[in-house]
């Protein structure tokens, strides 16, 4: 076999790491503190470790002669497989303090700074106290992934109300409270190299009306944006990740645009956990998961050149349902269209609590 590597997690997220990663001749590894993601089961090896026990893993690393350490779609996971890379010697596209910053959403804002075009007025607390932000403002765990503890607050009772349900999200006891911004939401899929953004493309974040903030659907292109918004987007993400000290890899923003300008939500030096590299693969040529692994192992950028010239209208959409109920795949309709589709939990299933509100069970992928 070839390069081996190791990948933090079994999720689905990590599902595709692994996947992608066997086509090219690699040995797979796996880690969690449970055998409950798919792929653990795909990956060559699996191994009970907790991927926030790091003494374990340098171990493991060591004694398999692992060339990379690395994760998709988690924030938990992307500063554990920097600060082990570093450690260790092994390639990663950039420092465990950056990693660190963007996993932080407090660290985050105070490090863009306010002459970054998009960042946002914000307040850290650790307890209930005055908030300084005008409302309507967004309160969140300080952080925490995969949109859990997110609610729109209008008054200074209803931040007081949803305090305890925000906190209890954050590792270190800190929300945080944002000013709200009016428009539509978009995500943002890029790729650095040398601290140039190479590769990005602008697609429509369509969520839950219901539940503030949770995934419902990609849509790419984005028809929420105009041009002119597109050019400043590409302008705030490339300075954003040069501030944070993104220079090369993935990185993925949810952004909101206000009388078009575009504001920054959220930033990380991954790959997003929605599966969005199988989407833009198919609409626009590049294959981001295979261009991260080929740049990480063999510092092959050469996926970039296959970008298309046109973008191919296409949707990624999510199956959700309440967590803590039983799974029912009957229950939800693949489209006879459908380009691509998965399912996270077998019917009869019961579902793990992620974001705790309206969960993840699973998608399809189509054309517009």
């Amino acid at each position: 076999m070839g390069k081996k590597v190791l990948i933090l997690g079994v999720a689905a997220v990590q599902m595709d790491a692994v996947s992608q990663l066997k086509k090219m001749g690699c040995e797979t590894f796996t880690c969690a503190m449970a055998k409950d993601g798919p792929a653990a089961d795909l990956s060559d090896h699996f191994n009970l470790i907790n991927i926030l026990d790091e003494e374990k893993l340098a171990t493991f690393i060591v004694d398999n002669k692992i060339d990379v350490v690395y994760s998709t779609g988690s924030d938990l996971a992307m500063p554990v497989a920097c600060r082990l890379s570093e450690r260790l010697g092994l390639p990663h596209f950039v420092s465990s303090y950056a990693a660190n910053v963007c996993n932080h959403k407090n660290l985050m804002r105070e490090r863009l700074t306010l002459e970054c075009e998009g960042n946002i007025p914000f307040q850290v607390l650790d307890s209930i106290d005055k908030i300084a932000i005008q409302y309507p403002a967004i309160l969140k765990p300080s952080d925490a992934q995969g949109q859990r503890g997110i609610f729109l607050i209008r008054s200074q009772s209803e931040f007081e109300s949803h305090f305890q349900d925000v906190v209890k999200y954050s590792r270190e006891g800190k929300v945080i409270v944002e000013k709200y911004i009016e428009g539509p939401e978009v995500s943002v899929n890029g790729y650095m190299v040398n601290g140039v953004m190479r590769f990005l493309i602008v697609s429509d974040r369509d969520t839950w009306p219901e539940y503030t903030g949770l995934i419902h659907k990609h849509i790419v292109p984005s028809k929420a944006v105009c041009n002119t918004a597109n050019s400043k987007i590409k302008r705030i993400v490339e300075d954003a990740c040069n501030r944070i000290g993104i220079l090369n890899g993935p990185v993925y923003f949810q952004m909101k645009v206000m009388n078009g300008h575009p504001y920054i939500i959220e930033m990380t030096p991954r790959l997003d956990g929605c599966h969005m590299w199988n989407l833009l693969a198919r609409s626009t040529g590049v294959n981001l998961m295979k261009l991260v692994f080929e740049h990480l192992l063999y510092d092959d950028i050469s996926e970039l050149k296959c970008l298309n010239s046109d973008i191919k209208p296409m949707e990624l959409v999510f199956f959700c349902q309440k967590p803590k109920t039983i799974m029912d795949q009957s229950a939800f309709l693949i489209p006879k269209d459908a380009e691509d589709s998965f399912f996270y939990y077998a019917t009869g299933d019961n579902i793990r609590p992620v974001n705790g509100r309206f969960d993840k069970v699973g998608y399809f992928i189509h054309s517009l």
